[in-house]
């Protein structure tokens, strides 16, 4: 018996000695710390500007209202040999002739209202949450400057369409807006704007025929379906793009080694292979849960997030190293702080992928990448 409990008391003293002698574990990475500086001055500086919408500028290419929201196809040109006649397209090349007014204000507040839901999610001072109010009101409630919540008229392309499918990627903006909605007080009556919307992007003909392609704009379609989907507890729809996103876009869209082979084809791969990535790291940070984790789902290939993520994290770090053609506009304006490496990060616990995230730029005052580079407070989400 003595022979037991010297035994017995030993054991229990080295146990002792190891869990006194073991490293602790590091601390959760802490984003609003890390991010409180710039959110702060970020919205500080939007607590002095005014709402601006889509009826507070208008183009006679229109073929809308004063009410909806207008763009044109980014590579379409008028054509060398009949100046007057249909556009003809210059895939990567945008035209800086375009009506981009439209499109400007909705960026505008895809990038002042997430800063300010930020600083009020940090702070709780209630400005920041009065002035995101009053730019989400302005924009999808009050009946002279409301948007209406379609895009019949986005991506037109003159002497040609006066609206295409295309153009929903156009409020792939309004998907963080969607996140700063969840967490203000108050959101009702802008929640019923996105319940409208929700339902034309998958009931109309653009729609369906968005949600049908095969590349990064298929993808965009499910992203903003589960984030309006969710705001809106619209139950139906988000089970059917969680399906989706396992069934369609995974087998679909990734190649075994991790990429994406219609974005490769493009003549900026390495701008829309971030892109893609970027939309659906976001798709599997609105959808998860505990009972269905969309990091961990793979085909019986291997393909799935975690592939994607291996694929591009080296071409992130070296961009050098990119194995495929240069982007032939904009190249040097990538990588940014990809949203796919801070999910990703959290995701698999890879402290390298969040160290790589943070040591790249949080913002750009270039047009271009503030449009293909939609999420950008990770307060919001993290």
């Amino acid at each position: 018996m003595r022979a037991m409990l010297h035994r017995r008391d030993f054991c229990t003293a080295a146990l002792g000695l190891i869990a006194a002698t073991a490293l602790p574990r590091p601390e959760p990475f802490n984003v609003a710390a890390f991010d409180r500086k710039r959110v702060l001055a970020a919205a500080g500086k939007y607590l002095r500007e005014q709402p601006m919408t889509v009826t507070a500028s208008s183009s006679d290419r229109s073929a809308g209202g004063k009410h909806d929201f207008f763009s044109e196809g980014d590579y379409w040109w008028p054509d060398p040999n009949n100046p007057g006649g249909p556009y003809i397209q210059r895939d990567g090349m945008s035209n800086p002739d375009n009506f981009v007014d439209h499109r400007r204000y909705l960026m505008r507040l895809s990038v002042q209202v997430p800063a300010l839901a930020a600083a009020w999610t940090i702070t709780k001072e209630q400005r920041f949450a009065d002035q995101a109010a009053r730019h989400l009101n302005a924009w999808f409630v009050n009946k002279d400057t409301r948007m209406n919540p379609n895009l019949q008229y986005s991506q037109a392309i003159h002497g040609r369409a006066t609206g295409r499918g295309t153009g929903i990627i156009d409020t792939i903006h309004l998907v963080e807006v969607a996140r700063a909605i969840e967490l203000l007080p108050r959101m009702n009556d802008v929640r019923a704007w996105f319940a409208d919307y929700l339902e034309w992007m998958t009931t109309h003909p653009y729609g369906i025929e968005e949600r049908d392609t095969k590349n990064n704009h298929a993808t965009c379609w499910v992203m903003q379906a589960a984030s309006f989907s969710r705001l809106t507890a619209n139950a139906e729809v988000t089970q059917f793009v969680r399906a989706r996103f396992k069934n369609v876009l995974i087998p679909g869209q990734l190649a075994p080694d991790g990429s994406f082979p219609e974005e490769l084809r493009r003549t900026k791969p390495y701008g829309y292979s971030l892109f893609n990535l970027d939309a659906m790291a976001a798709i599997c940070q609105i959808l998860s849960t505990p009972q269905d984790n969309l990091w961990e789902f793979a085909t019986s290939d291997g393909r799935g997030m975690r592939k994607a993520l291996e694929f591009m994290v080296p071409y992130i770090q070296n961009k050098s190293s990119w194995p495929h053609p240069t982007d032939v506009m904009y190249a040097k304006e990538w990588p940014m702080r990809q949203c796919a490496l801070l999910f990703g990060g959290l995701a698999y616990d890879r402290p390298d992928v969040l160290g790589l995230w943070k040591t790249l730029p949080p913002d750009s005052a270039v047009d271009e990448v503030i449009r293909n580079f939609f999420i950008r407070q990770p307060v919001l989400w993290a």
